[in-house]
Order: C-alpha cells, then structure tokens, then sequence
C-alpha cells in the first residue's frame, strides 16, 4: 500500500482536471461525486498505508517518483516521505477534506460557480497533500505555494464581490512575505548542508552544536514563514478575512490544511529548532502572545464566522507555544483534535447561516435550538471539544500543551491558562447567543428557519463523533491512559525529546488539570449568568459601547494601523513613482525614441526625389569620396 502514496494525491489533482475542464458539461450530481470520490479515494489510500505502517518495524520509507531538479551540486528527487507524521497528516487532510467536500453538496448547490468551487477545492487538497508527503524543502515548498494560491482562488470565490477580493488579495499578499522567509530559509539550509532532503539535513544538523547560531538564523527564517502561514503576529489579519469565501472554505482553510502548515513544517524540521534555543522561545512567546491576542478579540465579536476565525488564530497560538516548550507531539495532538472540532464548528456555522438566509450576525439570532436540533447539538460538542471540557477531545490535547508549559515557564502557563478561559467564556458567549433565548430576527427569516438537508447535517454527526473520540489516543498515563500518539510519533520526534527532559510529578499534573477545570467551569458560569440569567445582549450600536470594549471591537485598530502606517504610504509611494518615473521618465524615454526616428525618417526621405540625374550624381560624388577615402 505505501508504494500506492503517490495516488493520494494524485487522485485530487485528476478530480480537478476532470472538473476544470468539463465542469461545464457534467451534472452537479457528477462533479459532487467527482469531487468527493476523487478525495475519499485518497482517504482509503490513506488509512491504507497509516494501517500498514502501524504494523511493520520501518517507520521512514522513501518513495521516490522520478528525477526532479539536477544543476551543479544541487540534487532533487521528486519523492515522497511516508512516516509517522506525514501519515497522520494525510488522513487529516484527506478525512476531514472529504466530509467538507460533502457538506458542500449540499451547501454549494444553487451557486452557479458549483463546478468551479469543487476543482479549486480538489486542488488545494492536492497542494496540501504534497506538502505533507515532500521528502524535501522543495516539494514542501511548491505545496505551500499551492495552497496559497488555493486559499486566494476559494477566499475570492465569489469575486464580483469587491470586498471578497481585497481580502483574497490580502491572504496572498501577507502570505507572500513570510513565504520569502521561507524560501530564504531554504536557500541557507542548502548553502550550509549542500542538501535539501530531509534525511540529509538532520543527519547532519545532529552534529550542530546547541545554539549554533547558523541554525538559529535558519530557524527564525523558517519561523516567518510559518508566522505568514499560520496567522501569528504579526501576519494574522488575513485570516479573520479570510471569511469572505464561502463557509466550507473557512472549514477547510482554518481546520484541515492551509494554516496547520506551519506547524506541520516545524514538527518536520524539529532537530533543527530544538538545536535553537532562542528560536525555540521566540516561537514560544509569538505563540502564547497570538493566543491571547486573538482571544480578546473574539470576546467582543458579533459576526459568528468572525468568532470562530478568531478562535482559529488563538488555537493556533497553542499549537506555537507547545512547539516552542517542546512539546511536539502535543502540538501535533492540537492539529488533530483541531481540525476535527473547528471544522465541526465551521460547518455547524454554515449551517446555522444556511438556515437564517444568509445572515451571520448573531445579535439577530437567538432560540435556534428548537428549529436546527442536529446543528443545535453538534456544535454543543463542538464547543465543549475546543474549550476542554473533560472526555472531549481538545481537553487531552489541551491539557498536555499547558502541563508542557508549565514545565518550562510558568508564566507561559498562566497565560496559556489566562487564554483558555477566555475562549470558553466567548464560545459560551456564541452558543448561548445562536441556540438559547428567543428569536431576534425578523419573521421572515423566522418562518424560513428549517435544518440543513442531510449532506449538511451527516458530516456534522461524523465531525461531533470524531470531536468527542478523537482524544481516546492521547489520554495521560496520569488518569491511567496510554498516549497511543506519543508512541507512533516517537520516531519522528526522538532526537529531539533526547534533548528535551518532559517529566512532572503526577500530583503537580492533576493540580494543573483541576487548575484548568476550574477555571473553565468560572468562564461557562459567568457566560450562562451574563447571557442566560441577565440576558445582556451585545450594543447593537458601537456608539454604546465602552471605550475597552470598543478597542477590542474594532481588533486594536491593527487592520488600520497597516493601512495607515504601511499600505497608504506604500501606495503613495507608487502614486509617485508612477507620475515621475513610468510617465515621465520611462514614457518620455520611449515616446522621445520615436519622436526622434520619426524626425530623422522625414528628413531622410526628402532625399528620395525620384530624379535619376539626382541619384547618377550622388552615385558619382560616393565613388569619389570612396577613392579619395581610400588614397589617404
């Protein structure tokens, strides 16, 4: 089954084929079936090799395709890297990719761009898929490009939409800064190993010593391209406009592939970062710092997608600052229960949007637990996953990123501790808002109110069964479980956990899981009195709002803080070259070129009389310059 990886993404690549150019002319019965076949074909392949590696005592196996890239010293295979870790990943990508391509169907059926949307989302699974599967920084960073296209094709979807474009466009933009990082990153790992493969590159990195700072440079290259990637400060805006595309692409955008690269990259690369203690902390502090950030934000916000973008730039803060403690297996853990709960919720979004006609403002909802149960219930789950509450998936991954910080730093832990409350109170904040109370919309759209059609609401049930299980594989030996993940990623991550000493007390741990019980149990509390007993409702004008709650409101004014301090001086900068430089300069360069051949040519011409006593004489005086010329 593993010499069949290259079918896993491949079969995306000819699903998008097969629908950009005859999806014109097939059915929306058969582009759907294309389109999810093409990936649920994937995902068999998948689970097939992730099956098969679990059972065998090799757990790195290259395949490699064809000879790729040959010039001078530089040598690129075109090869993919079937191990732990990128196994994991594709049933991330592939599982979760499919259950979003089938809750299209169903979302995406009146559009008319219906075909179009399945190949831009065929092709993105197959970028990100090649990400993964890269046994080296090239095919790596080709997949990264691609999903970055990706997310600008899908965030723009609906591109007569002005609004949507400029965010599509600025999704590529910022990603485009910190893919030069990247790429920089790149070219210093070849000039100092002579190689790009991964196997090379870590075999050599060992014998670094600890904080050389070669490899902290490489590192902190690396890490901008993860800080564009992964929406971290201060790259994060992009990603809360990001919504603009239609609500399966926030899913897919947010949960299973394209911001979850740069937590891939530095699970791959980590000897690299563990050598690099200053990165290492950088990382750390970016992280804990981004969760924070974005958490405040998310308190004060109305739109429901906008909340759960947030959310997802918090989230990943986590998964940042467990890499940057060393914890990547619970990184990877976060990825995981992630992309199952935050697809859950997104799609749950989607369908409470589907049901109001459009309308994303939840100040306007209200009372939709009677009218939408199954959504009702599923992002329940949803919600209980990504706040940790105890049995749900996202209090295993959770609990391990904090009980890692609170063994390197306990100021990262009562931060990261500070954070997690704030996300339960704004998710409470969101559920208690949708589903309870009374209805606050119009009678129109409450006589519209009726659950999505089953391609919606089965995925939902998948996604809700899978936030609730998917935890089982790392529950802490401290509550008498076995971290079934932590040993199948052991191989990957083995030569940086010799560096790295991970060992608490298992009465410190259980305090730090009541600690974090407790103070989430306060924030679910304190959401209930506020918006179930008081039944306080958020200002429905910011003229009301206080000047704290309006600095938050308005995301610390950071979107116009670039546009002021970066995009308007940028753009005058142009305004101005443009003027002087292409008008004048360039112009008057090339338009004075040819004033000057014109000029030249009329006076030329005059010399073409048409008299052939004028030619003989000309003739005669050329011949006797010639051989005078010719004397001297």
């Amino acid at each position: 089954m593993i010499n069949l990886v290259w079918l896993v993404p491949l079969l995306p690549l000819i699903g998008f084929v097969i629908i950009g150019l005859f999806g014109k002319q097939l059915s929306k019965g058969l582009v759907g079936f294309i389109g999810c076949g093409s990936v649920l074909g994937a995902f068999i392949i998948a689970a097939g090799i992730f099956f098969q590696l679990t059972g065998q005592a090799e757990k790195s196996i290259t395949v490699e395709l064809f000879p790729w890239i040959s010039a001078g010293k530089l040598s690129v295979p075109f090869s993919f890297l079937v191990d732990p870790l990128s196994s994991l990943f594709l049933l991330i990508v592939t599982g979760v990719g499919f259950l979003i391509h089938v809750y299209s169907v169903g979302y995406m059926h009146d559009d008319e761009g219906f075909a179009r949307f399945f190949a831009y989302l065929n092709l993105f699974i197959f970028f990100m898929l090649l990400l993964v599967l890269g046994s080296n920084y090239l095919i790596m960073f080709v997949g990264w490009e691609g999903v970055g296209l990706c997310s600008y094709l899908l965030i723009g979807f609906w591109f007569k939409n002005t609004a949507y474009n400029n965010a599509a466009k600025k999704a590529f933009v910022m990603n485009r800064i910190g893919d030069l990082g990247f790429l920089l990153g790149i070219i210093l790992i070849f000039v100092t190993f002579g190689s790009i493969g991964y196997h090379d590159v870590f075999m050599m990195a060992k014998n670094f010593s600890s904080g050389n700072p070669v490899l902290t440079s490489i590192t902190l290259l690396l890490f901008v391209g993860a800080i564009g990637k992964s929406a971290q400060i201060p790259l994060f805006t992009w990603l809360p406009d990001a919504m603009a595309g239609p609500t399966p692409v926030s899913a897919l955008i947010h949960a299973a592939t394209m911001v979850t690269a740069g937590i891939y990259m530095i699970a791959r690369s980590n000897i690299l970062f563990t050598l690099s203690p200053i990165t290492m902390e950088v990382v750390a502090i970016v992280g804990v710092c981004t969760a924070l950030f974005a958490a405040t934000i998310g308190l004060a916000q109305n739109d429901i997608k906008k909340v759960l973008a947030y959310s997802t730039v918090s989230q990943l803060g986590y998964m940042f600052l467990a890499l940057g403690v060393g914890a990547y297996t619970g990184a990877v853990f976060h990825v995981m229960t992630h992309a199952f709960f935050k697809a859950l919720l997104f799609l749950g979004a989607g369908s409470v949007i589907h049901a109001m006609s459009g309308e994303q403002d939840i100040r306007k909802m209200g009372g939709l637990k009677k009218y939408i149960p199954v959504t009702h219930l599923t992002f329940l789950i949803g919600t209980l996953a990504i706040v940790g509450f105890p049995g749900f998936s996202g209090f295993f991954s959770k609990d391990e990123i904090l009980a890692n910080a609170f063994e390197h730093n306990k100021l990262l832990w009562f931060l990261g501790v500070l954070g997690a409350a704030m996300t339960t109170f704004y998710m409470f904040r969101l559920y208690f808002l949708t589903f309870k109370g009374s209805f606050r919309g119009t009678s129109d759209q409450e006589h519209h109110l009726h659950e999505s059609p089953k391609s919606m609401t089965v995925p939902l049930m998948i996604l809700a069964v899978l936030s609730i299980v998917g935890g089982f594989i790392g529950i802490p030996e401290v509550l008498g479980g076995k971290h079934f993940l932590e040993e199948f990623l052991k191989p990957v991550f083995e030569d940086s956990t010799l560096r790295l000493i991970h060992h608490l007390p298992e009465q410190t741990e259980l305090i730090l899981m009541g600690v974090a019980i407790t103070v989430m149990a306060a924030a679910i509390y304190y959401a209930y009195k506020t918006y179930i007993v008081n039944q306080t409702l958020p200002a429905a004008e910011e003229e009301e709002l206080t000047p704290l709650h309006q600095l938050v409101y308005k995301k610390y004014w950071i979107d116009e803080l670039y546009d002021n301090a970066i995009t308007q001086p940028l753009n005058f900068i142009s305004h101005g070259l443009h003027k002087v430089v292409d008008n004048q300069l360039i112009d008057g360069i090339v338009n004075g070129v040819g004033t000057v051949v014109n000029w030249t040519s009329s006076k030329i011409r005059l010399l073409q009389t048409g008299n052939i006593g004028f030619y003989v004489f000309v003739m005669v005086i050329s011949i006797v310059i010639i051989l005078f010329t010719r004397m001297m």
